[in-house]
């Protein structure tokens, strides 16, 4: 598939699946203490960085976003799918969300504090994967933290129905953290730390933190 190809099947793919979506995904992270502890860390890199806006890319319905909100940070949530956004928006009122894609990050150089991906470089095939990180080095300020949560593995599989039963056509990538750290460090950030863990936000997640060089 082209990028054109399989960035409109994704974005079919959760326009369908949105509503459906908010309401299975939503207490995730109520049974994720691990995940959790990694966006209050997370929240804290931020705070001790000096504060600002932190970009959630591929927010999703915002429920990271909103939680990021309850711990202090000034989070704005990103996504490819306009029905995604349309619930962002209906169910977090409050906080401002965006359509946009992270292959072609519609942000200012330097205009963010953090970044956080969480579980959404899942959809970005490989050779995508460092225009991408191209992307979050230039829009975060140098030292402001990356927040990155994907699943594990080593395969790549094509998803046909999810999320309530709705068609889909979406690829969904495994990857090993220490390639996705080869490759954020080849983007020019530091990884600071990098952890697998088993919960209800992934079967084998991986969750790495970085740091934008200078």
């Amino acid at each position: 598939m082209t990028v054109d190809e399989w960035l409109t099947a994704t974005r079919i793919s959760y326009d369908t699946v949105a509503v459906s979506y908010a309401h299975l995904v939503r207490d995730l992270l109520a049974e994720a203490p691990y995940e959790r502890a990694a966006l209050a860390s997370f929240a804290e890199l931020v705070e001790g960085a000096g504060g600002g806006p932190v970009a959630d890319v591929g927010c999703g319905t915002g429920r990271i976003t909103a939680h990021l909100h309850t711990l202090g940070v000034d989070a704005f949530g990103i996504d490819l799918s306009p029905g995604m956004i349309a619930v962002a928006r209906r169910d977090h009122p409050e906080l401002r969300f965006e359509v946009g894609s992270m292959t072609d990050l519609d942000l200012v150089d330097g205009s963010v504090a953090g970044l956080v991906a969480w579980y959404s470089l899942i959809h970005i095939p490989d050779d995508q994967i460092g225009i991408v990180f191209a992307h979050f080095r230039r829009v975060v300020r140098p030292g402001g933290p990356l927040l990155l949560g994907f699943h594990v593995g080593d395969a790549t599989t094509l998803k046909t129905e999810g999320y309530g039963g709705h068609p889909m056509n979406v690829h969904v990538h495994r990857r090993q953290p220490a390639q996705v750290a080869a490759w954020l460090r080849q983007s020019g950030f530091t990884v600071d730390s990098q952890t697998t863990v088993a919960s209800a936000e992934s079967r084998l997640g991986g969750i790495l933190v970085g740091r934008r060089e200078p």
